[in-house]
């Protein structure tokens, strides 16, 4: 509740919107736009960063790509006409929906006008590992997370020099140069390194490059 000149206010309910557009650029590829403003809990934006968001959103958005790409090649196999018998738009959140179908079709004939010799069929499907590769589709071209990804690959690299480095150091070392805690310390150190470094290879790639998705849909 708030107080306002002596009245009680009801605080606004929490609320956490996605906005996204996805343009057309090419037969079978589109350009994705996505905002998520909220009215809440804005004090952490400044601690985190924006690949941080794009990872979490992108857990998301990808997941989504395999069924989006499954519905456009029904669509292309029974016509832009046709597209109802593919589509079951039954609430009222869907006449967006209808409304653009309906200007689609009647005033471009249901389908885009991409200004080539376009055929009507789509791209071959690549393979999984390239169909959800964020590096190509969004990483390279997101100033954020490619400046994440380079740092977290440089601290990949140092985990593995510090690893190596502590096993060389007590390799080379006689047992009475340095103490028993030293040493454990240093095969802590080691080992340490070493789990962290994979750890985190497995994170970029995951969050970086491929990460796989188990669908139901068929």
């Amino acid at each position: 509740m708030w107080m306002i000149q002596g009245k009680l206010l009801q605080k606004p309910p929490r609320k956490h919107i996605v906005i996204f557009f996805a343009i057309p650029v090419s037969p079978g590829n589109s350009r994705f736009i996505c905002v998520c403003p909220r009215n809440f809990a804005l004090w952490i934006d400044p601690f985190v960063s924006r690949w941080m968001h794009h990872i979490m959103q992108n857990l998301v958005i990808d997941s989504d790509l395999y069924l989006v790409r499954v519905q456009e090649e029904k669509l292309m196999e029974l016509g832009p006409s046709n597209w109802q018998k593919v589509c079951f738009v039954p609430t009222k959140a869907d006449a967006n929906v209808l409304a653009f179908r309906n200007w689609l079709m009647k005033y471009a004939g249901g389908k885009v006008d991409w200004g080539t010799n376009f055929n009507g069929s789509l791209p071959p499907t690549p393979p999984r590992e390239q169909f959800f590769d964020r590096y190509w589709s969004h990483v390279m071209n997101c100033s954020s997370c490619i400046g994440a990804y380079k740092g977290l690959n440089a601290l990949q690299t140092s985990l593995q020099v510090f690893s190596i480095a502590s096993v060389a150091i007590m390799a080379a070392t006689k047992p009475r140069m340095i103490s028993v805690a030293t040493r454990n310390t240093l095969a802590i150190v080691a080992i340490l390194c070493f789990v962290g470094s994979k750890w985190l290879s497995r994170f970029i790639y995951k969050n970086f490059h491929f990460h796989d998705y188990n669908h139901a849909f068929k």
